[in-house]
């Protein structure tokens, strides 16, 4: 074994190398001659093991630390085969040399996109939309005889009055999820950039803010003091709209217009407070018990508050100062349909819920904090893979619903859910659905009575609501696709592989069916038809048959567990090589770091004897650090020529930011475009 002071020296090395290149070290001899304690040239069982223990400290990877000795007895197997006891150490150094023999195993496995011009024309549309509204309302009150008492303070509160009303309609369709998902599925995805929908709620709302700031803030600091100190002269020009009488400013406070301006306005400051990032993620840290006004519960329930707000925003257009027909009170022109729909769209989203209460198969816990739940799919359910459905447990909240990908197929015969402990909410769901003990529960489908009820040991009921569209869904659109997850990110991109790979051997099952039919066929035309028959369906298999690249980018070894099934499945059954699956665990130091040198070796002899990678346990190469991803759209360009290549990204917004840059870049410099899209979670 290695002596206390080796260990310290190679730790250093370890820890205090830079990024060297294995070559550089390996040329004196180190770190690998400090496992020869003797330095006599040889290496023994235990030295190797002692190595493998430090590599895997350095790297933190902890399952191999606790598996550093069987693949220490495969490295003396593989050097020592004449059962010495001991290894020379040139022998570990051309074993190290001629590493990339073994490596070859990575084989496939068994312009922006459109949205910027989408993006482009929408805000286009948006901006104008508000800017004649404006000039219209601006100059409208300019031409009346309310401007003489009050000015241009007055006929800027109306212009922005207008804009309010506009986007308090607008406000409502980006979170109508449900039609949203039947618009995806019309040729208006071609033109409206759904992928955008949340992002456009916010820049609503931040229009919204400045609205108000601008409309409250010219009636109460400008146009009321002008109005109240008028001289008898001026308010004569409208003092038939006051009933003759010369208001305080108090009275204008106090009114109906006043009282519904002002609660309107404390309550969207305190909503639009919560549901700023800082507030939303618990960023900020609030003594209790003003700790409850931060998370998500905080931010979900002060967005009702809304409710209360249309209420007021229509009493409050319904009596105007300066306008009495009501022809000309146009605050419920503005948002009658959108409130219709939305109101149809809760409706629809609590009548289906009740209808689909989940009936739980299975709850397994997996590493990193993550948990899966199988649940037998409703009656009548259908989703398209890259969709999310929202849960709800009742017995923990009856209010809360949350957003999770859908992993399962369409094909499949059940529905299932990864779920990362992140919150309260999904904390307690995880204790809820385990026994005491801990364990994970399987639930069998007789333990449930009616609809409604939980059996007789409290299991709880899950309702579900959904499926919505979301940017992974579009992988139909395109033949050729580059699927990156970042993390849980990969959620969306397993239901998308597990429908490649239904598809592809739905097309061979069709394929070998229509050979046996044509050998068997009785008679010449019998034989005609059938070919027709096989060409026609053939074609139109052919054009749902998909290339996919699938990058999943994590930096626990433990995450490869989420989703070790999908990815034996993909290297079993994907024949044709048609979904290449390539892993990045970043916590480890890249290839041909001196760090990993060692572990890079022996990944390599496991996977060349065992056809296994020792890092996720399954047939698909785990790599290290992080990907280049300029290689990998250079690669996909090189290979896909004159294609037009699907980019789905779900996970942190930072990598969003470069996937898109690249996208771009690589769509002006090759014939291959990149059409990018993206999910945040």
């Amino acid at each position: 074994m290695l002596s206390c002071g080796h260990q310290k020296e190679f730790n250093n090395i370890l820890f205090n190398i830079n990024k060297l290149n294995f070559y550089d070290v390996l040329i004196p001899g180190l770190p690998f001659g400090l496992a020869d304690s003797n330095e006599d040239g040889r290496i023994t069982r235990d030295e190797i093991q002692e190595l493998l223990v430090l590599s895997a400290a350095a790297n933190r990877l902890s399952k191999l630390k606790e598996q550093a000795e069987e693949y220490a007895s495969l490295i003396m197997e593989e050097l020592d085969p004449e059962n010495l006891g001991y290894i020379e150490l040139w022998q570990l150094e051309t074993l190290l040399l001629q590493r990339e023999a073994y490596m070859n195993y990575s084989r496939p496995l068994s312009i922006a996109s459109g949205e910027n011009w989408q993006r482009t024309w929408i805000l286009m549309l948006w901006f104008l939309t508000m800017a004649c509204l404006f000039i219209w309302k601006f100059k409208q009150y300019k031409n009346k005889a309310a401007f003489q008492v009050m000015g241009y303070c007055l006929t800027t509160a109306k212009g922005a009055a207008e804009t309010l009303k506009l986007n308090m309609a607008l406000i409502l369709l980006p979170v109508c999820r449900n039609m949203l998902t039947f618009l995806r599925s019309t040729r208006a995805r071609f033109f409206i950039p759904f992928d955008d929908n949340i992002n456009f709620h916010k820049m609503i709302a931040f229009a919204i803010a400045i609205g108000i700031v601008v409309h409250v803030g010219n009636h109460m600091i400008c146009d009321f003091p002008r109005l109240v100190n008028s001289s008898p002269e001026k308010f004569a020009l409208i003092a038939s709209d006051f009933h003759n009488e010369q208001p305080t400013y108090m009275d204008l406070m106090v009114g109906v217009e006043g009282v519904t301006g002002i609660t309107m306005l404390i309550l969207m400051a305190f909503a639009f407070t919560l549901a700023s990032k800082y507030f939303r993620k618990n960023l900020v840290k609030l003594p209790s018990p003003l700790n409850r006004l931060t998370g998500f519960n905080a931010f979900w329930f002060s967005h009702h508050l809304f409710g209360l707000v249309y209420i007021l925003l229509l009493i409050h257009g319904s009596f105007l100062f300066l306008v009495h027909k009501w022809t000309q009170k146009t605050t419920w022109m503005y948002i009658s349909v959108p409130l219709i729909i939305y109101l149809l769209e809760r409706s629809l989203r609590t009548g289906r819920s009740e209808h689909y209460s989940a009936k739980i198969i299975k709850v397994s816990n997996l590493p990193g904090d993550v948990f899966t739940i199988i649940m037998a799919k409703p009656n009548g359910f259908k989703y398209r893979s890259g969709q999310y459905i929202f849960l709800q447990c009742p017995s923990i909240s009856p209010f809360e619903w949350h957003p999770f990908s859908i992993t399962s197929s369409p094909g499949d015969d059940y529905l299932s859910v990864h779920i990362r402990t992140v919150g309260d909410w999904t904390q307690e769901l995880k204790q809820v659905l385990n026994n005491d003990n801990g364990s994970p529960c399987t639930i069998g489908r007789a333990k449930f009575k009616k609809l409604g009820d939980v059996n007789s040991k409290g299991l709880p009921r899950l309702l579900l609501d959904g499926p919505y569209g979301a940017p992974a869904q579009d992988y139909r659109n395109y033949d050729v696709l580059l699927l990156v997850g970042l993390g849980i990110g990969a959620t969306p991109f397993i239901s998308i592989l597990r429908d490649l790979l239904n598809n592809n051997r739905a097309v061979e099952d069709q394929m070998d069916s229509n050979t046996e039919t044509s050998i068997s066929g009785d008679s010449l035309t019998s034989l005609a038809s059938s070919s027709m028959a096989s060409s026609s369906d053939n074609k139109k298999k052919s054009k749902k048959a998909k290339v996919a690249n699938f990058y999943w980018v994590t930096r626990e070894s433990g995450s490869f567990e989420w989703f070790k099934g999908v990815m034996d499945e993909v290297a079993e059954m994907d024949h044709k090589g048609q979904i290449e699956m390539h892993n990045y665990l970043t916590s480890v130091y890249e290839e041909g770091d001196a760090r990993s040198t060692l572990i890079t070796m022996v990944q390599a002899l496991t996977h060349a004897k065992h056809g296994v990678d020792i890092l996720s346990g399954t047939r698909v190469r785990t790599h290290f650090a992080r990907p280049n991803w300029r290689e990998v759209f250079s690669k996909v360009a090189s290979k896909h020529p004159n294609s037009t290549v699907g980019v789905f990204y779900c996970g942190m917004p930072v990598l969003a930011k470069e996937l898109k840059k690249l996208s771009y870049e690589m769509s002006q410099k090759t014939s291959t475009r990149f059409a990018f899209h993206k999910e945040y979670f």
